[in-house]
This record gives C-alpha cells, structure tokens and sequence, in this order.
C-alpha cells in the first residue's frame, strides 16, 4: 500500500491509476458537499454535533422512521432545519469532475450517502442515492409525488392532497431499511468489478459504504480516500489523501489531463 504519500507523489499516483483504469467506482459522504457550504453530519461544524436537541431527543430518534409516522410534525421541524441548512447552496467543482468523468471512462458509478442532490444537478447520470433526495416528497399512502425545490412555501408537516397522510421526503430515516431496488443495483455494479474506487468525505461506518473498498483491496483493486480525516477503510486504501473533496480531485484531474496531452 502506498497509504498517505506526499501531496505530489500522490496526486502523480492517482493519476496514474486513472491511466490504467476503464471503470471507476465513486463512493461520496458529507464531506464532498462541504465545499459547497453544507455542513457535514456530526463533528467540527456538524448541523448535529451535541448529544441532545432542544426537544430533549437524540437527532437519531427524532429524524427516525418511527417518530415520522407517530409525530411527523416533530420530524418534520428538523428535516426543515437540515434543509434550511442546505438552502441556497449549489454543487462544487468536486460533483463537476465526478460528472465529467462519466464521459472519459467505459463506466462510472457514483455511490452517495448525501441526500442533497448535487451529483445529479452536476450532471452525473449512474448516481445511486442509497439515502434518497430532500427535495423528492412522497405521500406513504397513496401513489403522489412532487418535487420541492425548497420548504420554504410548503406546510409543515404538509398534507397530500390525494389522502389525508402527510407527505414524506423520499429519504432513508433512521430505524428504515435502504431501498431494495437501489441496494440491488448497487451490488450489480460492485459484482462487475471495478478498476478503481474512490471513498470520497465519508466516515465509511456503514457495511454497505465500507465494503466496496474492502471487496477491491481483497481483490487487488486499487483504491483511493479523500478525506481530512481517518475513516473506517484509511488502512485498506493503496493511496490516502488527506484532503477537501475539491482541492485533491481539481489536482488529480489537472494531473490526469497533462499526462494524457504529453
């Protein structure tokens, strides 16, 4: 493993692997929409970093599945408050160079914890949002859907207008399994291989988040991390980056392009 090389040895490494690479793998978490203003979950500048809420509740139980459907106006106030939170913000050159990248390689897949929507809006079409999208309401009774830019018009907990249910955002809640339709393509693309896999501002706690580097590190496949900090998979990684999601992908992508003009 070459693990944390220096900045330019490293970036030269990268780039190299890409040379050699047909398809990629991008695994993405909080830390990649950090240069876009958002914060990350928990941690130095988490929207949630302290034990409690005002409500007196651990966040997890309040944005669960459970309180949704027993008190969804109380869910609903902190959903509000991670998409106030998100508001205004827009995608960062990082989504930008995953995006352009589907255009110069065989097959490239994005895998996001991040229910921003960002990779999409930067134009990745193979995005697996295995948490779902803030802005896609749905109702848990009935067939309607629509889309919200924001929740600033909306009421809250706000009704369907087919049923008296009250609609939902389209996302994972806590206690909640991952979307069977979602999880089956995700381990479709995973049991195809990949040349090379990228972990992106992700803490990789989750198995499914986790276990597609360790499936390419038991299977000799190179694997790169981009984050500030150690995660779960830092000592699996052939080359560790411990840096922003824009500044390291902006160097590797430069990098990538001059070697490929000479």
């Amino acid at each position: 493993m070459d693990s944390t090389l220096p900045f330019e040895r490293a970036i030269d490494r990268v780039a190299e692997l890409l040379e050699r690479s047909r398809s990629l793998l991008f695994i993405t978490g909080a830390g990649i929409s950090a240069d876009s203003g958002l914060p990350t979950y928990r941690g130095i500048g988490g929207l949630y970093d302290v034990a409690t809420t005002e409500d007196g509740m651990p966040i997890e139980e309040l944005l669960s599945g459970r309180t949704m459907r027993r008190l969804p106006a109380l869910t609903w106030k902190y959903l509000g408050q991670v998409e106030r939170a998100c508001r205004g913000a827009r995608f960062n050159r990082a989504h930008e160079i995953i995006a352009e990248m589907e255009s110069h390689f065989n097959r490239v897949w994005t895998l996001t914890q991040n229910v921003d929507g960002f990779h999409r809006q930067a134009g990745s079409r193979n995005v697996i949002d295995i948490h779902g999208d803030l802005h896609n309401l749905l109702c848990p009774k009935c067939d309607y859907k629509e889309t919200a830019a924001d929740y600033s018009s909306l009421t809250i907990p706000p009704p369907c207008p087919q049923c008296r249910a009250f609609l939902r955002p389209d996302v994972v809640l806590f206690g909640e399994a991952l979307p069977f339709d979602k999880v089956s393509r995700l381990y479709t693309e995973i049991d195809k291989g990949f040349d090379l896999v990228f972990s992106i501002g992700t803490t990789s706690i989750f198995p499914y988040i986790s276990e597609p580097v360790e499936r390419a590190s038991r299977m000799g496949k190179p694997t790169v991390e981009i984050n500030p900090g150690t995660s779960e998979i830092s000592e699996l990684v052939t080359v560790r980056l411990p840096l922003r999601a824009v500044q390291a992908l902006e160097a590797i992508w430069r990098r990538y392009q001059e070697r490929r003009a000479k």
